[in-house]
């Protein structure tokens, strides 16, 4: 059911699917890896190449900094809600053409975050991780010191719940859905970009929304 509806999503997709049996192929093997495919309310959809991701509490949870960093830390919820907060409203793009206005994110720009741990200006990138042992993600340092890249806890005023990735996920304004990250785990500031999960997968490295992304003969709607 869920690889039925994903594909009909991309075939309604703004950039639309062309018919080619080889392109066909293409989206079949680059979708191959997707397990669910879940409404949730809010007109978001929810994906997970994970059947089951196991939740973790405000009490349990923790964010790993590390790398080249002066101050590597282990933060917990607590402790995040104490660093400097900073609150945006904007619409949330998924590359697959479905789109959310105006949702309201809170928490703490990745940039007072990485001051908190004393990172490296020379470094080169960031590479995150999320606590589902799956899914990886990269940022340049240039990205990340974005005031528009957040450590995000809380939606529409409420705490970010599982299905959305929470406690904590990224959340990568100017970048197609794919970049924020769902259940952040870890953050480590590295030397170069290390393609992450979709990215090994044939999308854009660099997501910004309003480009084409994924590979050249794979359309991703």
């Amino acid at each position: 059911m869920g690889r039925r509806i994903v594909l009909g999503m991309l075939g309604l997709g703004a950039f639309g699917v062309a018919t080619g049996a080889h392109l066909q192929k293409g989206v079949n093997e680059a979708l191959e890896p997707i397990g669910d495919f879940v409404p949730v309310g809010g007109g978001f959809r929810y994906y997970s190449v994970v059947s089951s991701v196991r939740r973790r509490t405000a009490q349990d949870y923790r964010l790993k900094v590390s790398g080249r960093v002066e101050r590597p830390r282990t933060f917990t919820m607590a402790e995040l809600a104490a660093l400097p907060q900073t609150s945006l409203t904007r619409d949330f793009q998924c590359v697959t053409g479905w789109r959310v206005p105006d949702v309201e994110w809170g928490g703490v720009a990745l940039p007072d975050l990485l001051d908190a741990c004393g990172a490296d200006p020379d470094a080169a990138a960031l590479t995150i991780t999320s606590f589902d042992g799956v899914y990886t993600e990269s940022l340049t340092m240039k990205q990340a010191r974005r005031r528009d890249v957040l450590v995000a806890t809380s939606m529409y005023g409420k705490p970010v719940t599982h299905d959305h990735g929470g406690p904590v996920r990224l959340h990568v304004t100017p970048m197609y859905a794919y970049k924020s990250l769902k259940w952040l785990g870890g953050i480590e500031v590295v030397d170069k970009v290390e393609p992450g999960y979709w990215e090994l997968r044939g999308y854009d490295v660099d997501a910004w929304v309003g480009r084409s992304n994924g590979r050249a003969d794979v359309p991703t709607a």
